[in-house]
This record gives structure tokens, sequence and C-alpha cells, in this order.
């Protein structure tokens, strides 16, 4: 399925600085942060080439209100050190996306609090209201986050490209078998450099 410019838009997921950053509760948990570095390149460069293209951008971030009310398993029970160090708690610095990558004016934010983009989100009646039938997906973590949306994206029939070489994982097996699971059932994987191609 090739990559198009119209219907289609740029999802970057969880770019944030509690993800990325030696500040940011990832590291504060003992998380290889470093490893979830390796994709703010291609995120950057398709973030330019979509603007360019008139591709919308939509970025997700991941954020608890306080008290991780909304948290459920992930850090109240599965990783708690995450509700100890605070992490990605709404409106602290540890949940805003990167500097590298912040919103242009009028880019749409999508705040979740589970690992799909869909779940319990306005994701899917903008992508409705904007027409969009593909998704050109970027972003961290690509077991996690990104999997789990780019799974969700192919259930609901979006044309679903998951961008190998701006995504990444803290663990790189676990971030080539993601993308194994997706190419296989649920949509494509491709490369920066095709995602160029298609938007020139």
């Amino acid at each position: 399925m090739d990559i198009t410019r119209e219907k289609t838009a740029l999802l970057v997921i969880d770019m944030q600085n509690g993800f990325t950053e030696p500040g940011g509760s990832m590291a504060k948990i003992g998380l290889p942060y470093q490893e979830l570095r390796a994709a703010i390149p291609g995120c950057r460069k398709l973030v330019d080439a979509a603007r360019k293209a008139g591709v919308p951008v939509i970025y997700t971030r991941y954020v608890f209100h306080p008290g991780y009310v909304d948290g459920g398993i992930l850090p109240n029970h599965i990783v708690p050190a995450m509700k100890e160090v605070g992490s990605l708690a709404a409106g602290t610095w540890d949940a805003e996306i990167i500097d590298e990558l912040a919103p242009a004016e009028g880019e749409l934010v999508i705040d979740k609090s589970r690992p799909s983009s869909f779940y319990g989100t306005r994701l899917e009646p903008i992508l409705n209201s904007l027409g969009i039938r593909s998704l050109v997906i970027c972003g961290v973590t690509t077991n996690i986050c990104v999997e789990t949306t780019a799974r969700d994206a192919g259930q609901r029939d979006y044309y679903t490209h998951v961008i190998s070489d701006a995504t990444a994982e803290f663990d790189k097996d676990r971030h080539e078998h993601a993308l194994t699971g997706v190419g296989f059932l649920f949509g494509w994987v491709n490369t920066v450099d095709d995602v160029l191609r298609a938007w020139a």
C-alpha cells in the first residue's frame, strides 16, 4: 500500500519529556530512556515533511490525572514506581512534548491514559471529521503505545504505516518484534525515506 498525502495524517505518539529526557520519569525509575531518543530525528523529519505537504500532524500525550485516578493497573500496580516519581502527571514538565517536536499553532494534541491512542480519546471523531483514512505513525514506544495504536487503527480499517526508524523501544528486540507483528496483519512498516518520497 502506497503512502499518500490525501486523507492522511501523521500521528506522533508520546514524544514527551518523561520518556526521552535525562530528567524524565523513565530515567528516574531506571529505564534506558536513551534508547527512546533514537526516534527523535526521524520524527522531526516527518513533522517537517507533513507540514510542508499539508498533511495534518496530530500528537498524543500519555497523561495521568492527579492521584492517578485514571491510571488503572499500570501505575497503580504493575509499575508503581511511576506513581512514586510522579510520572506523566497532568500539568507537569514530564508530560509535555519535547521541545524538538513542539506542536505548531493549530496542531492537535490528544491526551490519553492508556497505550492506545484510540481508547477513551477524541482521536477517532477527529479523524472522521478530517476525512482521514491513512495514518503514518511515529513515536514511542514501539512495542507498547505505537503497536497498540497501530493494531487499533488496523482493526478500524485505517491504512496504517508504522515508521521503523522514527519509532523506538527500551529494548531493541521488542522494537523488532513489534514491527513484525504490525507488518504481518495490521498495516505496513515503512522508513522515513519512504514517507519523504511520498510527500515530496
